[in-house]
């Protein structure tokens, strides 16, 4: 039976137009779930939309419509960038549907029957874009410290979830597993968060109508968070015992922005504990992207519509970018220049440069039909031996998340073909008849090293691996088997590849 590996996306706020912050999320979890497929896993990949809340109620009033034709408009807006953009998500869960709601009103119901969620009284500083409840302490110079936004002064009856009770539990589960939070800086910040004392969590509203009410007291709504956090384990179809839930519970990694890192780490992990479920095995905190070294901010009108870069440079050279410019957990900065620079030189003149250049060589020298290759030279057996160790770096990379430093792995074996050429001068070894032998084996290790370099690019630019594929012959169903060295056979029909990256003009 196949592993499984289950890897889940934040669910986006349907109140928000889907920026580039989005997508790099998005990508991330999209280029894990096509690289542990192509490794022989059984992946669940989950995305969706959170679409509850006290902002969306507002959004829609302003509108003129309801809370949920508003989010049926904007969901859409998502799901087409997502297919754009070639995500492989499995499934897309959607707050609003019925699925989420049974599964919400049973957790809640059942953590509040073990006594670990009660009513009593809430007074404090809220801020309604955040939906977050501040104390004066926590409050920036009377404002809110997320988003600077002015708070008011609020006190409403509330449900509570004894948040408290669980601090020394979830001290001592962060400590056991040092790969639970992600990078490590984020580690030391929630550890830090948690031993200051966890108090209570409001854990319902009642100034809004607009989301999943209480069980037994329909006046309150269930907290958007609340609601929200448990889709990792409604979509698989939580609170039944189904197939999917048992095989893919608990996931191997949440990926989520930073700036929802308490959430996932702090909230998250005590409802599960409270509810008797397992913890999930990973969460992963990546940075922030600025523009142009500022922040992303609709009033600097500086934010980066994704669809829009596709229409400029295409889809894998934005999945390629994201990935590549700025290690996974870092902070980056987005610029133009940058972009067309990595297209440049990493896409047009090192990967699609050596393609062509390999394939129109075998079309000249053998008539594209690739020949068998000889006793293999120290030269070629140290290509052999660089493929073989990328492939090895690739995955250990992957798993880490280092997304940026597997670009480079892959990059290196690149730079190791360009370098190939110009050692073995295939243009002087075709002029003497006696060195044939010599051309066919230059020529076989030059294309089965890029076959391997596309199959395991397929993750990261799952259409130009098809491309490139194409012109190298090989267009069975592969799989990571396929990464040996080898695969390519004598014969095969070699076709001249055309540019895959054409240069542009920065």
């Amino acid at each position: 039976m196949k592993p499984a590996y289950y890897v889940t996306t934040p669910i986006y706020y349907v109140n928000d137009v889907p920026h580039i912050g989005h997508a790099y999320t998005t990508v991330a979890g999209d280029v894990l779930a096509r690289y542990k497929r192509l490794m022989g896993h059984d992946v669940y990949f989950l995305t969706g939309s959170d679409e509850h809340g006290q902002k969306v109620e507002k959004a829609a009033t302003t509108a003129g419509e309801t809370p949920l034709e508003l989010a049926d408009r904007v969901v859409k807006r998502f799901q087409a960038l997502w297919e754009r953009l070639g995500i492989s998500n499995t499934d897309f869960i959607r707050t609003t549907q019925e699925r989420h709601k049974k599964g919400v009103t049973h957790i809640f119901k059942d953590i509040m029957e073990k006594g670990d969620i009660y009513l009593g009284e809430y007074e404090d500083w809220y801020c309604t874009p955040c939906e977050t409840f501040w104390t004066e302490t926590q409050l920036i110079e009377d404002r809110c410290p997320d988003c600077n936004r002015p708070v008011e002064k609020l006190k409403e009856e509330s449900y509570f979830f004894r948040m408290s009770k669980y601090q020394e539990q979830l001290l001592a589960h962060i400590e056991a597993n040092p790969d639970f939070i992600q990078p490590k800086s984020k580690r030391n910040e929630i550890i830090s968060f948690v031993k200051e004392g966890l108090r209570d969590l409001s854990v319902s509203r009642t100034t809004f109508t607009w989301g999943i009410p209480v069980p037994g007291n329909e006046k309150h709504i269930i907290y958007v968070w609340f609601d929200a956090l448990t889709n990792y384990i409604t979509a698989l179809g939580y609170p039944e015992a189904t197939a999917d839930y048992q095989r893919f519970w608990p996931v191997n990694v949440h990926l989520i922005g930073k700036d929802i890192l308490r959430f996932h780490a702090v909230y998250w992990p005590t409802f599960l504990m409270a509810a008797g479920l397992p913890l999930p095995e990973k969460v992963f905190a990546h940075g922030w992207w600025t523009v142009e070294g500022q922040k992303m901010s609709k009033s600097l009108q500086n934010v980066v519509e994704p669809n829009l870069l596709i229409d400029k440079y295409g889809v894998d050279v934005v999945r390629y970018f994201l990935l590549r410019e700025v290690p996974f957990g870092l902070d980056g900065d987005f610029s133009h220049s940058a972009l067309v620079q990595r297209l440049n030189s990493d896409l047009a003149n090192d990967l699609g440069n050596l393609l062509s250049r390999s394939t129109a060589m075998a079309v000249k020298y053998f008539d594209g039909v690739l020949p068998a290759p000889g006793k293999l030279s120290d030269c070629d057996q140290a290509l052999v031996g660089k493929t073989a160790e990328m492939v090895t770096a690739v995955d250990r990379f992957i798993d880490e998340m280092a997304f940026s430093k597997a670009l480079q792995a892959i990059w290196d074996v690149v730079s190791a073909g360009n370098k190939y050429i110009d050692e073995t001068a295939p243009w002087t070894l075709a002029k003497d008849p006696e060195q044939k032998e010599r051309l066919a084996t230059v020529m076989y290790c030059l294309l089965e090293s890029q076959r391997i370099v596309h199959i395991i690019l397929s993750a990261f630019m799952p259409a130009t691996t098809v491309k490139a594929l194409a012109s190298l012959g090989f267009q069975k169903e592969y799989s990571g088997k396929d990464l040996a060295w080898g695969g390519l056979q004598a014969g095969t029909t070699i076709t001249k590849a055309e540019a895959l990256f054409p240069r542009m003009e920065g």
